[in-house]
């Protein structure tokens, strides 16, 4: 009699088994992070050893100069935003990996990206796990789908999801989402690691084998990364990030990893009543209700993936009545924001030992690049000083410890699109100073600096 399978730990962070229970994993470190499961081990080795072969791929090896490129149009899902994102559209056979908080709008943006490649590209499914076909219809109705090839598919099993794949035959697939779907062939709850992996593997076999681009929504945890193992991220294609501050209309679709196509890019959409709306013109709308003559604001040209954008940073610094100074910071780094802090009181001279320091993007937007330093600093010290930075006024740079401003990358991108926005002059560092930008830009200056001191000279006086 064959003897079954005796029950594993596994941990749900990296995927190690242990025997027995244990608070701590010894491979990741994560604690409590162990969960029983009674899967086969020999099941998971066979799935992870016909990756390849599912896909369609040759069972030898072939010579690099034999290999034919099979060149294949991307689809479009008709909005410009998330096709930026994707590197241009949608790639035929492609795993793409959408992760975000609850309620940010992953489900209605693909919802609209569904109907609109039903119209286009042929039927489209949308299998759910979370709701029911009359939730979505209702959805779909706000959204305005009408009578596009969508089909709908409310189902959590695995097997039965690619049966209907293989009936329906659609041109893109959508899964949402993939923590809530489970294979007959694991004992193992949806969500844990055996599930989650099972599930990916089966339908990047489908994808690849059959040539249909296919669409993972994901949950995300406590700290904003993507729940479950990360596997899932090596497994997939694409991996995006859906980002917004739920008080605030815009959202934000950042790629942080693409096989077919540029990472770190961004895609900036405003939520309506009927729906996403992309935003061709994300530095207007971040400008738009910029106070006028007002200290502690200054305007920041930042660069995400190849857009340039335009944000305002803002600062206040005030007496503070604690015995402890605090330092709060919204939309960049905590730590970063010491740093710049401890160069401004050693290098300009400002006093900030008593005072709390605020610091916000405003628009809900964040920056984590270094040429946000000098907005930063520039702010801070408009705040202090009580003397407003000039409307016409743009910067950008990296400020170093010993209170040098380093050149930054893209540095032409972020001119033409301060100069586009009206802006009249440019605070930036002298390393990055062309003079065929200037004679480029017309009206608006090139002011370089070298240090700190320099920079706020010009600003602020």
């Amino acid at each position: 009699m064959a003897k079954r399978p005796s029950s594993v730990f596994v941990c749900q962070e990296c995927g190690a088994q242990s025997p027995k229970w244990l608070g701590r994993c010894t491979e990741c470190g994560a604690w409590n992070s162990l969960v029983e499961e009674h899967a086969s081990a020999e099941g998971v080795q066979t799935a992870l050893s016909h990756r390849y072969a599912g896909a369609g791929g040759p069972s030898s090896a072939q010579l690099y100069a034999d290999v034919e490129l099979a060149q294949h149009a991307r689809l479009t899902t008709s909005i410009d935003e998330f096709d930026r994102v994707l590197g241009g559209g949608v790639v035929p056979g492609s795993l793409i990996l959408l992760g975000g908080e609850p309620g940010i709008g992953k489900s209605t943006l693909l919802l609209q990206a569904a109907a609109n490649m039903a119209r286009t590209a042929g039927p489209v499914l949308y299998s759910s796990g979370e709701e029911s076909e009359h939730q979505i219809k209702s959805r779909g109705e706000r959204l305005a789908v009408g009578a596009a090839p969508l089909y709908l598919l409310a189902e959590t099993c695995l097997e039965r999801i690619l049966e209907e794949i293989a009936r329906i035959k659609p041109a893109l697939v959508i899964v949402d989402s993939i923590q809530t779907i489970f294979s007959l062939k694991f004992q193992s709850a949806p969500g844990s690691i055996s599930q989650v992996r099972e599930a990916a593997t089966q339908l990047l076999f489908t994808a690849k084998g059959s040539n249909v681009p296919t669409f993972l929504v994901g949950h995300v945890t406590k700290d904003g990364s993507l729940a479950g193992p990360k596997a899932l991220e090596h497994v997939v294609d694409t991996v995006l990030y859906f980002e917004g501050e739920r008080h605030h209309s815009h959202r934000v679709v950042r790629a942080v990893k693409n096989r077919f196509g540029a990472v770190s890019e961004l895609g900036v959409f405003e939520m309506t009543s009927a729906g996403l709306r992309p935003v061709p013109n994300p530095s207007r709308m971040f400008l738009a209700e910029r106070p006028t003559n007002a200290p502690g604001s200054a305007v920041l040209c930042m660069v995400e993936g190849s857009r340039p954008m335009l944000v305002e940073v803002q600062a206040l610094v005030s007496t503070s009545s604690y015995g402890t100074a605090r330092r709060m910071a919204s939309g960049i780094d905590q730590q970063r924001l010491s740093l710049l802090l401890a160069v401004l009181e050693k290098r300009a001279g400002l006093n900030l030992m008593g005072d709390d320091v605020f610091v916000n993007i405003a628009g809900g937007m964040s920056v984590d690049e270094p040429a946000s330093d000098l907005g930063v600093v520039a702010a801070i010290a408009s705040s202090v000083r009580n003397r407003a930075i000039a409307q016409t006024t743009a910067m950008f740079g990296e400020v170093g410890l010993a209170g040098e401003v380093r050149g930054i990358a893209q540095a032409p991108l972020r001119i033409r699109e301060a100069a586009q926005m009206g802006f009249r002059r440019c605070i930036m560092p002298e390393a990055n100073i062309d003079p065929s930008d200037r004679a480029a830009l017309g009206e608006c200056e090139l002011v370089g600096v070298r240090t700190v001191g320099e920079a706020l000279d010009q600003l602020l006086a």
